[in-house]
């Protein structure tokens, strides 16, 4: 077999092979930038070429490799001093001291984020995300260990079988602007994993200054290796491109926008690397027939509480409960809104507007986004081919509204259009409920407010991510991706 070509040019509408059986012409963009020593990643769903400067992939490669390096140490680590780290790590959170200097950094990118337009209500590093990161981490330290655990015994004449969990590799994880998750992806070592991440520019000082006061003297004061916990320390999506294009990762989870995530997603299948992809959010709730107006207003409010994931996206209400239940979805939208002090934003899908007040549309209103305040209708029409957008609101809830024939109707237009993440039916009939989650393909079905869907709240264990089921089922493991559920299995013979 001849040894493969190394690329060191590439020329203006050079053909690329893509999946198979389909070529994409380099751009002259491209073919300028490119230089020797740098490499071309292809996402053979979307037909991409990107650019992996030599610089972003050896940063990347470099954080591989001690992170490689240090799961072979972790064998000989005890499950009390990966204890120990999470203990350690949130005792030095806890310092004023600690605190001050992350909080000076993460006032920083607070300020860059702003004055680039970008939305910050996840960014800031506020007490309250303080807290939540120190209990996550109290309830790392006080989970069992997986390692070694016998999950099956299969027994025989003279001899019997053990499954035993055992740790998974190294983990490589790309997230958006959320410094709480530098903390929840630590997680993974408590199965004796270790970690690499990529973090966004939104975030990337706050990130810096964790590792540097909290995190890393943790590692070091415990006895685990400087190397279990490493950051690509770069602001260029290229570092998470080669990153997620490095076999030597056992796991490469992503959270953030649905096109980056499914381009990193991309990169990692064609690595050969198992995904675990975080992207497109937004949770449906469907009212059905007999639901209680007041119970479905307060379930609408408290689905906006802020915007996250889970946060209600798209309501359907059955239109021979329309003149009932929109005014309690409209009392819900007002509540949430008046929580913030802001007023709602609310799209209709076209055939549903007889149902909503006229004055809706006509009203100008401010609504708060990212890049700063618009004035707007506070009620828009839109196409149901877009029932599926995720609206990324700032500080005013924003809401898409289509009215139904049925609970059946719901149904199929979250299958056809959601990116099937979260579902919710509220309903005081039975056979309904159980008939909405069979019919439903969604990972996370519930009969109230759509928020529950968190890995701290609904598990009492902080969660890496959620998943979503719009590439496909999830294989061998739920939505919710926490530290103990990376694992693999090693099968054990005995004799006697």
């Amino acid at each position: 077999m001849a040894a493969p070509h190394v690329l060191e040019t590439l020329s203006p509408g050079m053909l690329i092979l893509v999946g198979g059986n389909r070529a994409v012409r380099v751009s002259p963009e491209l073919a300028s930038n490119f230089r020797p020593g740098d490499t071309l990643g292809v996402v053979d769903s979307t037909g991409e070429l990107l650019l992996i400067p030599a610089a972003e992939r050896t940063a990347a490669e470099s954080t591989v490799s001690r992170a490689v390096d240090a799961f072979e140490r972790m064998r000989l680590v005890t499950d009390a001093q990966i204890t120990d780290f999470f203990e350690v790590f949130a005792r030095r959170l806890g310092e004023a001291s600690t605190w001050t200097e992350i909080q000076t950094a993460n006032l920083a990118d607070v300020a860059d984020a702003k004055r680039r337009g970008r939305s910050t209500t996840r960014l800031e590093a506020t007490e309250r995300l303080r807290e939540n990161v120190i209990v996550g981490l109290k309830s790392w330290a006080a989970a069992s260990s997986q390692r070694g655990h016998v999950l099956e015994t299969v027994t025989h004449d003279g001899w019997r079988v053990d499954l035993v969990s055992a740790p998974l590799g190294v983990v490589g994880f790309v997230f958006e602007g959320r410094p709480n998750v530098v903390a929840d992806a630590t997680g993974v070592l408590r199965g004796g994993n270790t970690v690499v991440f990529r973090i966004g520019r939104d975030a990337l000082g706050t990130a810096r200054a964790i590792l540097q006061h909290a995190l890393t003297p943790a590692l070091t004061e415990s006895g685990l290796p400087e190397g279990a916990v490493g950051l690509v320390d770069s602001s260029s999506h290229a570092a998470g491109w080669a990153l997620f294009s490095d076999p030597r990762l056992s796991l490469a989870a992503a959270r953030g926008s649905g096109e980056a995530v499914a381009t990193l997603g991309g990169l990692a299948r064609k690595a050969g690397i198992p995904t675990s992809l975080h992207g497109t959010g937004g949770a449906w709730l469907v009212a059905g027939r007999t639901a209680p107006a007041d119970r479905f207003e307060l379930a609408v409010a408290n689905s906006l509480d802020r915007k996250v994931c889970n946060t209600l996206n798209t309501c359907c209400i059955p239109a021979s409960v329309a003149e009932t239940l929109v005014p309690a979805f409209l009392r819900g939208l007002e509540k949430a809104g008046a929580r913030r002090e802001q007023p709602y934003k609310l799209h209709v899908v076209y055939g549903s507007e007889q149902f909503v007040p006229d004055e809706l549309f006509a009203r100008t209103v401010a609504i708060a986004r990212a890049e700063g305040t618009s004035l707007e209708p506070q009620a828009e029409r839109l196409h149901e081919q877009q029932l599926g957008k995720e609206w990324e609101w700032e500080e005013s809830p924003e809401v898409t509204l289509r009215v139904v024939d049925d609970v059946h109707e719901a149904v199929e237009l979250f299958n056809r259009y959601s990116p099937k993440f979260v579902a919710s039916l509220i309903s005081d009939d039975p056979e309904e409920k159980e008939h909405f989650f069979h019919a439903i393909n969604a990972p996370f079905v519930g009969d109230d407010l759509t928020r529950w869907v968190d890995g701290q709240f609904a598990l009492g264990k902080p969660e890496l991510g959620l998943s979503n089921w719009e590439r496909g089922r999830l294989f061998g493991r739920g939505g919710i991706l926490a530290g103990d559920s990376v694992f693999t299995v090693r099968t054990r013979a005995h004799r006697g």
